[in-house]
């Protein structure tokens, strides 16, 4: 299966959003907002990033977070937001002790 990742590119109109098509799977454009949720390969996406960062009508380009988020909710579902924070807590300070200062 080829992974995918999405792309927010933000945009000052959107009148050249044909170009933007030839790059990704266009999932989302806000016309309020000129913005532009691009889906494509992830082994591509350093390489489409510059190339999308070129084009003239480009503000910004951001790269979607929600590959790098755990998405196992198994251990969270029936614990109340107190064991929550204080796991999150224990976790912090262990990655504060174990990253060399």
């Amino acid at each position: 299966m080829i992974e995918r990742q999405g792309l927010i590119v933000w945009v000052y109109s959107l009148r050249n959003l044909k170009i933007l098509k030839r790059h990704g799977l266009v999932h989302y454009v806000s016309k309020k907002m000129k913005y532009v949720v691009l889906y494509t390969n992830r082994e591509d996406i350093e390489m489409l990033e510059r190339k999308i960062k070129e084009l003239h009508f480009v503000r910004k380009v951001e790269r979607s977070y929600r590959p790098e988020i755990d998405m196992n909710f198994s251990e969270r579902i029936g614990t109340s937001q107190r064991d929550i924070k204080e796991v999150n807590e224990a976790e912090l300070t262990e990655t504060i002790l174990i990253e060399p200062v």
